[in-house]
């Protein structure tokens, strides 16, 4: 059987047994909008900001993942509270999910130093097309879920500085499962902390002489009955306009990102990453796109450029 089509029938499987399967997100360039996994981050700008990102993951390979992600939040009650709306799209094979939710956090003023707690409510849309498969000899394979809308809670705490930040989350508290082989095309919810997925991030920027700074940036993710993942990377700004870095993700990939500051607003960012997992001999690496602008509310709110 050729390889990709294996793969198409792999992803189909996947929704069917995902007791412990269900992935979320992954992101290059997560450190421009962490809004999408940490609901504290919410009005950590300062300002009206929004974000979106699209990723093509491991190109060249059928039924491979593509995902979409947008973000809006600003500060509320001078900077008390923070508010926004995320969007999630993502189609794996033949699965799709869409996501819409609401982030509210409420932040605390401390000396030279914010720390939010957020919260995320929202809704899930998922759907799982195995009719795509084309296996007319098994019936299992023929049935679609249609579309179905499932619940999500999140929960998340970010402190932040001038020079470095720090945020745990969990973007997803309710466990979402569709067991198509058993003739069941229902959502079926659960609150499990068995599934919950924890996110540990952190990251600042160093001033190495007038002209170049560096930022480090990491996360680390946690579930249950997986090894847990290191993503570390730190790239090189130069006169606060252009950069460029490396990074590396435990036992999937290494990448390298660069981007600019268009202006003190608007930003724009690439990644690539060369995969080094078993899939290698069959993709030609995955692909990110990042850009963001900043709402100045007056000539004075933005004096340089937010680094996280």
């Amino acid at each position: 059987m050729h390889f990709n089509k294996a793969l198409l029938i792999v992803f189909g499987m996947a929704t069917c047994f995902v007791s412990n399967a269900q992935f979320d997100i992954n992101f290059t360039q997560y450190m421009f909008n962490e809004a999408i996994i940490n609901p504290g981050y919410a009005g950590s700008r300062e300002c009206l900001s929004g974000t979106m990102l699209y990723r093509q993951q491991w190109a060249g390979l059928d039924g491979a993942p593509t995902t979409i992600t947008g973000s809006v939040h600003s500060p509320l009650m001078n900077g008390k509270l923070g508010a926004g709306i995320n969007f999630v799209n993502e189609k794996i094979g033949v699965s799709q999910r869409t996501a819409v939710s609401a982030n509210g956090a409420y932040r605390l003023g401390l000396k030279d130093a914010t720390l939010a707690f957020g919260l995320q409510l929202g809704l899930v849309s998922v759907s799982e097309n195995l009719g795509q498969l084309n296996l007319q000899n098994d019936q299992q394979f023929m049935m679609n879920s249609g579309r179905r809308m499932a619940p999500n809670l999140g929960f998340g705490m970010f402190y932040s500085t001038s020079k470095w930040y720090g945020g745990l989350s969990i973007p997803r508290m309710i466990y979402n499962r569709i067991d198509v082989a058993s003739g069941n095309t229902e959502v079926e919810n659960s609150f499990n902390i068995g599934f919950f997925h924890y996110y540990l991030t952190g990251g600042g920027v160093v001033a190495l002489n007038n002209m170049i700074k560096i930022r480090p940036n990491a996360m680390l993710k946690v579930v249950k009955g997986a090894p847990a993942q290191l993503d570390v990377n730190a790239n090189l700004l130069f006169n606060d306009f252009i950069w460029g870095g490396l990074g590396y993700r435990t036992g999937d990939a290494v990448n390298f990102t660069a981007g600019a500051f268009i202006n003190k607003q608007l930003r724009i960012g690439y990644s690539y990453d060369y995969t080094l997992s078993m899939l290698q001999n069959y993709n030609t690496g995955s692909h990110e796109i990042m850009i963001g602008y900043d709402l100045n509310y007056s000539k004075d709110k933005l004096v340089s450029p937010r680094y996280f």
